[in-house]
C-alpha cells in the first residue's frame, strides 16, 4: 500500500517511494469480453483527453464505425453521428464515463483529394453538435501535434482542420515536444440583433427584460452584460464569481431559452438554428453557460446548465464580432478573454468580409494553450447495465 502525499499512514515511507524513480507496477489483462469478435458490438474507443483552459475534451483517435458512402465532409459526419451514432456521445460524456462539462471530438482523416490535414466532429451535452468549438478545436490540435498525428515542427507548426463549420486555419508556437500555443482562423462571426428586451418571466422567478446581444461565433450566443443586475432595481442579484456557480446557471439556461423561443435565429447557410448558448459578460471576464439538460418552464428541477471553465473560443469570436459592430473592437487590437477560474485566451479580428445575403462579418483569431491529460480506452462491457451512461439530477 503506497503512503499518501505527506508521508502519514501505512506505517511510514517504503524503500519504492524513497526512490523518485521508482513506481508501483501490478500485471493486468482485460477480459475477453471487452474484445469480443462481434464488431457490431464492440465498442473500444481509444482517446487523448486534454483541457484548454480548464475546460475538458475527449479526443476520439480510433474506434468509430466507418461512414457510408456520400458522408465526405465533415458537415456530412456530423449529421450522420447526430442521426446514427449519438450513443457514442453517451458513452463518453455521460456518468459512469464522463460528467457533466466533458466535451467529445471525434477525428478523421481527411478525404481524398483535400487540401485539409484531418477532419473533426465536436459533440456536446445535450445532443448538441456544433459546428465549431474554440478550446475543443485548441484541444484536438494540442493532441494531434504532441502525439505525432501531425508532424510538429518547431518553432511554428502550420496545418488546416476541417471542422463542420468549414477549414479552421491551425498556428502552432511549439517547442521541445510542446505545443505552447495553438491560434485558430475561425469561420466568419456575425451578429444577428443587437440591444433585444428578452422577458423571462416565471412566477417566483420573474428575472422581467434582459437586455442582450445574438452573435453567431460558430454558435448561437446569447450575450448578456453583468451591468443590469448590478443595479439596486435589479429583480435579481448575480456576479460573475465562481461562488455564484449554481445562480448563473440557473438564470443563463432561462434566459437563453426565453431568448431562443422570443428570437429563433437560424445560420444563413448551414441547417443551424440558435440560440444554443449563452455569455455573461463583465468587462474582458466571461460565463458561458452551456445545456446539460432540457428546460421545462413547468418544471424548475430542469433550470440547471453548466459553465464554460475556459473563456470560450467560438463565444471570444462571437463578442468581438458584437464588440466590433458597436465600434468598440478594432481590427488587429488584441482582446483578452478571461474566464469564470480565470484562464484566458487572446481574441484578434483578421479581417472584415460579407456573407452571401449580404451582412457584415469578421473573421476571427483566437489563440490559447491546451494540456494533456490523460490516455485511455474507453469500453463498454457487455454485460454493464449502464451501457450508454446516465444522469442524476444532483450534478446535472
Amino acid at each position: 500500500m503506497a503512503d499518501n502525499d505527506n508521508g502519514e499512514g501505512g506505517g511510514g515511507r517504503s524503500a519504492a517511494t524513497e526512490n523518485n524513480s521508482a513506481t508501483y507496477a501490478l500485471l493486468f489483462k482485460l477480459p475477453h469480453r471487452l474484445f469480443q469478435n462481434n464488431i457490431s458490438k464492440k465498442i473500444v474507443l481509444k482517446c487523448i483527453d486534454c483541457h484548454a483552459g480548464g475546460e475538458p475534451a475527449r479526443i476520439v483517435l480510433s474506434g468509430v464505425p466507418a461512414f457510408p458512402p456520400g458522408y465526405s465532409t465533415a458537415l456530412q459526419k456530423r449529421s450522420y453521428m447526430m442521426d446514427h451514432l449519438d450513443h457514442l456521445r453517451k458513452i463518453l460524456l455521460l456518468e459512469p464515463r464522463g460528467y457533466p462539462c466533458q466535451n467529445a471530438d471525434y477525428v478523421f482523416p481527411a478525404e481524398t483529394g483535400s487540401s485539409n490535414n484531418l477532419q473533426y466532429v465536436i459533440a456536446e451535452q445535450n445532443k448538441i453538435y456544433p459546428l465549431m468549438s474554440g478550446h475543443n478545436t485548441i484541444c484536438v490540435a494540442t493532441a494531434l501535434l504532441e502525439c505525432g498525428v501531425v508532424k510538429m515542427e518547431e518553432p511554428v507548426s502550420k496545418f488546416t482542420l476541417e471542422a463542420p463549420a468549414g477549414p479552421i486555419e491551425i498556428t502552432a508556437k511549439c517547442h521541445q515536444g510542446k505545443a505552447q500555443s495553438i491560434s485558430f482562423r475561425n469561420a466568419p462571426s456575425f451578429v444577428e440583433h443587437l440591444g433585444v428586451a428578452v422577458n423571462v418571466p416565471h412566477d417566483d422567478d420573474n428575472i422581467g427584460p434582459v437586455t442582450l446581444d445574438i452573435a453567431y461565433g460558430g454558435m448561437w450566443y446569447a450575450i448578456v452584460d453583468m451591468d443590469q443586475f448590478e443595479q439596486k432595481d435589479s429583480r435579481i442579484q448575480l456576479k460573475l464569481d465562481p461562488s455564484y456557480g449554481k445562480l448563473l446557471c440557473k438564470y443563463g439556461e432561462m434566459i437563453k431559452v426565453a431568448c431562443r423561443e422570443q428570437f429563433p435565429v437560424q445560420h444563413p447557410t448551414e441547417d443551424y438554428p440558435g440560440v444554443d448558448i449563452l455569455a455573461f459578460r463583465s468587462g474582458n471576464r466571461n460565463a458561458v453557460i452551456m445545456s446539460n439538460n432540457t428546460l421545462d418552464w413547468d418544471k424548475p428541477e430542469t433550470w440547471t446548465a453548466m459553465i464554460d471553465r475556459s473563456p470560450c473560443g467560438t463565444g471570444t469570436c462571437a463578442i468581438m464580432a458584437m464588440l466590433h459592430a458597436k465600434g468598440l473592437l478594432k481590427l488587429g487590437e488584441p482582446f483578452v478573454h478571461e474566464s469564470i477560474v480565470g484562464s484566458k485566451f487572446t481574441g484578434r479580428i483578421l479581417e472584415e468580409t460579407t456573407l452571401e445575403d449580404g451582412r457584415k462579418a469578421i473573421i476571427p483569431q483566437v489563440e490559447g494553450s491546451a494540456c494533456i491529460t490523460q490516455y485511455s480506452e474507453i469500453v463498454v462491457d457487455p454485460e454493464d447495465p449502464f451501457s450508454e451512461g446516465f444522469r442524476v439530477a444532483d450534478i446535472w
